[in-house]
Protein backbone atom coordinates (compact mmCIF):
# COMPACT_ATOMS: atom_id res chain seq x y z
CA UNK A 1 0.00 0.00 0.00
CA UNK A 2 1.24 3.20 -0.93
CA UNK A 3 1.57 6.79 1.49
CA UNK A 4 0.69 9.74 0.13
CA UNK A 5 2.90 12.96 1.95
CA UNK A 6 1.20 15.25 3.69
CA UNK A 7 2.23 18.93 4.78
CA UNK A 8 1.89 18.91 8.10
CA UNK A 9 0.97 22.90 8.79
CA UNK A 10 -2.43 22.67 7.44
CA UNK A 11 -2.99 18.77 8.67
CA UNK A 12 -2.41 20.42 12.15
CA UNK A 13 -4.68 23.52 11.27
CA UNK A 14 -7.31 21.15 10.22
CA UNK A 15 -7.39 19.25 13.43
CA UNK A 16 -7.97 22.70 15.42
CA UNK A 17 -10.89 22.33 17.65
CA UNK A 18 -10.92 18.13 17.54
CA UNK A 19 -9.73 15.63 19.92
CA UNK A 20 -6.10 14.90 19.40
CA UNK A 21 -3.55 12.31 20.92
CA UNK A 22 -0.08 13.62 21.64
CA UNK A 23 2.54 10.24 22.47
CA UNK A 24 6.29 11.31 23.69
CA UNK A 25 9.09 10.37 21.94
CA UNK A 26 10.29 8.09 24.08
CA UNK A 27 6.65 6.37 24.83
CA UNK A 28 6.26 7.14 28.52
CA UNK A 29 3.44 9.63 28.44
CA UNK A 30 0.57 10.40 25.83
CA UNK A 31 -1.61 13.46 26.27
CA UNK A 32 -5.37 13.83 25.22
CA UNK A 33 -7.42 16.99 24.38
CA UNK A 34 -8.92 19.59 21.94
CA UNK A 35 -6.49 21.30 20.06
CA UNK A 36 -6.86 24.47 21.00
CA UNK A 37 -4.34 26.47 18.49
CA UNK A 38 -1.09 25.41 16.59
CA UNK A 39 1.89 28.13 16.40
CA UNK A 40 3.99 28.66 12.62
CA UNK A 41 6.75 26.28 14.61
CA UNK A 42 4.17 23.08 15.04
CA UNK A 43 3.91 23.96 18.93
CA UNK A 44 0.57 22.41 20.08
CA UNK A 45 -1.80 24.37 22.35
CA UNK A 46 -4.20 21.02 23.70
CA UNK A 47 -7.41 22.20 26.00
CA UNK A 48 -9.20 19.95 28.41
CA UNK A 49 -6.11 18.02 28.12
CA UNK A 50 -5.69 14.72 30.20
CA UNK A 51 -2.43 12.84 31.00
CA UNK A 52 -1.64 8.84 30.60
CA UNK A 53 1.37 7.07 31.76
CA UNK A 54 2.28 3.46 29.75
CA UNK A 55 -1.77 3.77 29.42
CA UNK A 56 -2.52 4.68 32.75
CA UNK A 57 -4.71 7.82 33.23
CA UNK A 58 -3.08 9.81 35.71
CA UNK A 59 -4.83 13.06 35.77
CA UNK A 60 -6.43 16.36 34.12
CA UNK A 61 -4.00 19.04 33.08
CA UNK A 62 -6.06 21.48 31.72
CA UNK A 63 -4.78 23.58 28.62
CA UNK A 64 -1.38 23.10 28.36
CA UNK A 65 1.70 23.94 25.55
CA UNK A 66 3.32 21.15 23.82
CA UNK A 67 7.19 22.97 22.50
CA UNK A 68 7.63 20.16 19.72
CA UNK A 69 11.15 19.16 19.21
CA UNK A 70 12.60 17.63 16.12
CA UNK A 71 15.71 15.83 17.10
CA UNK A 72 18.95 16.03 14.84
CA UNK A 73 20.41 13.25 12.62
Amino acid sequence: MATVPVNPKPFLNNLTGKIVIVKSLNGEWDTKGFLASVDSYMNLQPGNTEEYIDGQFTGNLGEILIRVFFPSK
